[in-house]
């Protein structure tokens, strides 16, 4: 057993520097595909050792901004890239805790009658995702009542984290496939990047860093909850996330089915007897050409972008002279579905991301949170560069994930602190420090898992603008994992006091970072961590 042992200890190396160097050289021979779209950017561990930089873009900002009215004229650009959806914007709904977000998918999933769909990283294998997987089956049992039962349940999760260990993802959903097997529907992606010889010697939980499925929606009917959170407990009881309901918002609900049944498309079909298979016509994402999955997944997923985005252009232009379809329900709030698949060649989130970053002038004020902050150069840039106030919210040590892990993943709270330290110095060198703060996340016994942006504009007291979802604005989010969240533009004030509350409670349990913040012991960062730091920050 010795021997090997030692040879996994090999591999594990890596994630030094001379074997990663080695390794990719290796992997890139043997098993890179050249594609015209996206050239180099298919290199199998390239991005371990660098990233690739962006100019910022021009901006252009409409002028003459002046107030609420120019909300929609400000952002819907945005349509010109994704469909855009009005709704009333007393059907949209913060969730602020844990807890309101378990109930509220336990609440309907138990009502729904047509469909429940389910995408998330992973299924975790407690007791609280068990009674969530028991509520499925009870209303599944409730639907068989009819003799002709409509009520579909369909999962996406990632095939590698959700298959990690003996007892996982699958295996909480077999029983519910075995009984209801016209009923239910369990997807599992595979990156097309992890494949022959580097998906032979990576080993389990650190394959899940070459790329995941990390859309976070979760539909019940016509209603829609989009977050960070995953499916897990502590995502359900002391994991701060953020969350959004939309209630009875058909054609949004209709918009993610379709986008999660394109990914479940080609992903791996689970089975009755666990094994899984693609769907017939589909390539295999690992052992079938990468170029030919990635045009079709492509092909397959903007198919439902595009569709949905000229439906709605058409729609919009119909109800131009009728702004309100319903007289009594304003439709005073867009949302823009932002898909970010770079492995598949789609990096919709990242266009629109980086354009409300550059336009952000200075009469405007952005709240940004990442439970993981390691932005990209590209953003990094926009804003070091921009006119506008930034407050940003990351993690302190103590509620990052990976505090008190095991093994190498123990050290990644001290590399997020070393990107955090380098950021502020970054900050104090170009005397930004008035402009860009940086706060830090406190709260015992929780960990911190919010991602997303809260925008004011012309001074006002509450945010007209929010991104919410799963991306991080690290690397992964923009270049290896599949991500998607909604911008929501709203002209209604009661909405944007719930924006205001959700952004405000959150940096209340903050405290501002200054340069005796990483003086403090618990800041202190060892050699070996800041050294691997910028090898390995790609992966995190």
């Amino acid at each position: 057993m010795a021997a090997p042992m030692t040879w996994k200890r090999l591999v594990f190396s890596g994630y030094t520097p001379a074997f990663s160097w080695v390794f990719t050289r290796i992997t890139d021979r043997f098993f890179r595909t050249h594609e015209r779209r996206r050239g180099s950017a298919v290199l199998l561990l390239a991005p371990l050792l660098a990233e690739a930089d962006s100019a910022p873009l021009a901006s252009s900002r409409p002028p003459g901004f002046t107030g609420v009215e120019d909300f929609h004229s400000r952002f819907h650009w945005m349509a010109d890239h994704v469909p855009a959806f009005r709704v009333p914007g007393g059907r949209v709904r913060i969730l602020h805790s844990p807890d309101e977000f378990y109930q509220a998918m336990k609440a309907r999933i138990k009502t729904a009658k047509s469909r429940v769909v389910m995408a998330s990283l992973y299924l975790g294998t407690g007791p609280l995702e068990q009674d969530l997987v028991d509520c499925m089956e009870e209303a599944l049992e409730r639907s068989q009542e009819d003799h002709a039962p409509d009520l579909k349940v369909s999962f996406l999760l990632d095939y590698t984290r959700g298959s990690r260990g003996k007892h996982n993802s699958r295996t909480m959903l077999l029983p519910l496939l075995q009984r209801f097997p016209e009923q239910m529907r369990v997807s599992l992606y595979h990156t097309p990047d992890l494949r022959g010889l580097l998906r032979l010697l990576v080993p389990e939980r650190f394959n899940e860093t070459i790329g995941v499925q990390h859309i976070k929606a979760y539909l019940f009917d016509n209603s829609l909850i989009i977050s960070g959170a995953n499916l897990s407990d502590s995502y359900f009881t002391n994991r701060q996330d953020r969350y959004v309901l939309l209630e009875d918002c058909g054609e949004v609900a209709d918009f993610f089915a379709e986008l999660v049944g394109a990914v479940g498309d080609v992903s791996l079909q689970l089975q009755p007897d666990n094994s899984v298979h693609m769907m017939e016509g589909m390539v295999h994402p690992y052992k079938g050409n990468r170029a030919d999955f990635t045009a079709l997944a492509q092909r397959r997923i903007m198919e439902v972008v595009n569709t949905a985005r000229v439906r709605q252009s058409m729609l919009e232009a119909e109800c131009l002279e009728v702004p309100d379809s319903d007289g009594t329900v304003p439709n005073d709030t867009w949302i823009f579905p932002l898909v970010q698949m770079k492995p598949l060649g789609i990096h919709l989130d990242e266009q629109v991301t980086k354009r409300l970053l550059t336009e952000a002038g200075g009469d405007s004020v952005v709240y940004l949170t990442s439970g993981y902050f390691n932005l990209t150069r590209t953003y990094m840039q926009l804003v070091l560069g921009a006119a506008a106030d930034y407050r940003i919210l990351m993690a302190s040590p103590a509620v990052n994930g990976f505090f008190g892990a095991k093994g190498v993943a123990g050290a990644i709270p001290e590399a997020y602190v070393h990107l955090a330290r380098q950021f502020y110095n970054k900050v104090c060198q170009l005397g930004q420090q008035s402009r860009v703060l940086l706060h830090e996340y406190h709260r015992p016994d929780w960990t911190f898992h919010a991602k997303g942006l809260w925008y004011y504009v012309g001074g006002r007291e509450r945010p007209c603008l929010t991104l919410i979802g799963s991306p991080n604005f690290g690397y992964r989010s923009v270049h290896r994992d599949l991500e998607a969240q909604i911008a929501i533009v709203t002209e209604n004030e009661e909405l944007q006091m719930q924006l205001q509350q959700e952004q405000e409670v959150l940096y209340q349990s903050s405290t501002q970072v200054s340069n005796s913040t990483f003086n403090q012991p618990d800041r202190h960062v060892k050699l070996w961590v800041k050294l691997v730091t910028p090898l390995i920050k790609n992966f995190f």
